[in-house]
């Protein structure tokens, strides 16, 4: 670390003490008031899935895919793709399976699930570097379960036209998207002396990190926040799903930013009966000056911080079945916070350890298969009863 950045993290840890002393930061609330409270604070707005309309169906093999639409009363509708057993008899089991952020706005469900066409080069780009090279939510669905994926705000088919978030060029440089390597992103490649051309969907990729700063600072005037739009949307989809008539009980997974989703769809859906968090466990305190930057803005509520850390959040489903998995060579985690979030997460679940599940792994920033495999185990275990 340079001794400029080692001044600035000194001067972002005197003004952490301070507002410590000041505000208080972190309280130990019970899990039903601080389910309510955040909600509260975050501004979790009540959204509906409406006007579902069933776009396409397509049989891949052993699965049956259906494209549907709905509105959730403003912008374009959200694009979702359900997925199933092609021979299913009977209701089965449900999970909300929740894209990422990873710096890749132009896709939303493409990233974790496949539809009738092919995945692009960006999306195969992606999966290779975090996801094991795989569509987890189809492999999911070939278990035994009815997986819904879906666009929220800025992602697929909800983002904005590209000349709304397109900025001075300085500002379209992506940061930290994992397996967009900066020679892909515009930048001149080792060795060649020219720029790489870039594709319609890294361009809006690169523009729509600097307009995320824009979509919070808008929400957060409308009293809500980033965070509670996009829960307000997974809160949506999630009812959907628990009214079809072939879904049964209901849980949800995610990776990285699909695992924040994750984790604010258990705090506040007392209707998830599993919830799997990978890769995005960590508390507030250890990622303060070194690692702010490289999240998103979903992970910075307005107001949590005064009810409690973000494991505390997490865990506010105790005694509800949560299983988190820590990627212990994680470069968007210090592992002192991930291991500060399992002793949070394990005091809340004090009186019921057999419903969390902690699994440490020896792995960068992903969800690869042997991950997504014992997420799979687990989702069964509890959802098929």
């Amino acid at each position: 670390m340079s001794s400029e950045q080692l001044g600035t993290a000194r001067v972002f840890t005197e003004l952490a003490g301070i507002a410590a002393a000041q505000r208080g930061l972190y309280p130990v609330l019970p899990g039903p008031e601080l389910r309510a409270a955040a909600r509260d604070a975050i501004g979790v707005l009540d959204l509906a899935a409406a006007d579902v309309r069933v776009e396409r169906t397509w049989t891949d093999g052993d699965l049956h895919g259906e494209e549907l639409s709905w509105t959730v009363g403003f912008g374009p509708r959200t694009r979702a793709y359900l997925l199933k057993p092609r021979d299913a008899d009977g209701p089965l089991p449900g999970v909300v399976a929740l894209h990422c952020h990873a710096g890749m706005k132009y896709a939303g469900k493409e990233k974790i699930a496949d539809g009738p066409e092919p995945p692009s080069p960006e999306v195969r780009r992606l999966r290779d570097a975090i996801y094991g090279g795989r569509a987890f939510a189809n492999a999911l669905a070939r278990r035994g379960f009815v997986v819904l994926a879906h666009d929220v705000l800025t992602w697929g088919s909800r983002r904005f036209p590209l000349e709304t978030t397109e900025g001075p060029p300085a500002a379209a440089q992506r940061g930290d998207a994992p397996g967009a390597p900066l020679s892909e992103t515009g930048a001149a490649p080792a060795g060649g002396t020219g720029a790489v051309v870039l594709s319609e969907a890294d361009r809006y990729d690169a523009a729509a990190k600097a307009h995320e700063h824009v979509v919070a600072k808008y929400c957060t005037v409308l009293g809500t926040s980033f965070t509670g739009v996009v829960a307000g949307e997974d809160l949506a989809a999630a009812a959907y799903l628990r009214s079809r008539p072939d879904v049964g009980a209901v849980g949800c997974a995610g990776l990285s930013g699909g695992g924040l989703r994750a984790a604010l769809l258990g705090a506040f859906d007392p209707d998830q009966r599993a919830v799997v968090v990978a890769a995005m466990a960590s508390s507030y305190r250890d990622l303060l000056d070194r690692h702010v930057p490289r999240h998103t803005w979903m992970l910075w509520p307005p107001g949590l911080a005064r009810l409690g850390d973000w494991p505390d959040l997490m865990a506010a489903r105790a005694p509800g079945p949560l299983m988190v998995q820590y990627a212990l060579r994680d470069e968007l985690f210090p592992e002192e916070g991930m291991r500060r979030a399992h002793a949070i997460i394990g005091e809340r679940y004090r009186d019921a350890p057999e419903s969390y599940a902690a699994v440490f792994a020896e792995v960068p920033h992903s969800f690869d298969v042997p991950m997504q495999e014992r997420a799979f185990d687990w989702l069964a275990a509890h959802l098929k009863e």
